[in-house]
């Protein structure tokens, strides 16, 4: 199972979501389930435009590589046109990110699975919880669950 993270705060918020949701399971693989839409503050950087934020899950074997190409095409056609890159980030009708693919682990220069900031944004981390309480992340070998209870109780 692939999860991923989408998120939004330019135009139609609650249409690109859904457009983005309908491409991936056209192009990707199905969608197996889908987090509620929590509305957040901007995480990393200033702005007055609030995102919209879901989780989904995807049934696919796309390779890693691949699945970026694919996402990334999902996020221009939707009008992204740059990505945040170093820590800057900005305004955008459109994210994707792959948080967790499976049980693997990904260190290469375009690309890290499990996404290395799952716990640090709570408009990731409650919508995955939602929709994967149980699933294990392979790099710290506990549940969502038990990760995020973890991270309350420090």
């Amino acid at each position: 199972m692939i999860y991923l993270g989408l998120g939004s705060n330019q135009g139609d918020r609650l249409a690109l979501l859904e457009q983005a949701i309908a491409l991936i399971a056209k192009q990707i693989g199905p969608v197996v389930s889908r987090s509620s839409f929590m509305e957040t503050k901007p995480w990393g950087f200033h702005s007055e435009n609030l995102f919209l934020n879901a989780v989904i899950g995807v049934d696919s074997q796309i390779p890693p590589q691949e699945l970026l190409r694919i996402t990334q095409k999902i996020e221009r056609h939707l009008g992204r046109t740059k990505k945040s890159s170093e820590g800057n980030y900005h305004d955008r009708p459109i994210d994707i990110d792959i948080l967790l693919y499976d049980e693997l682990i990904v260190h290469e220069k375009r690309l890290t699975i499990p996404h290395p900031l799952i716990l640090e944004r709570p408009f990731v981390f409650k919508p995955l919880l939602e929709i994967a309480p149980d699933v294990v992340h392979p790099e710290f070998g506990k549940t969502i669950s038990e990760l995020i209870l973890k991270k309350k109780n420090s």
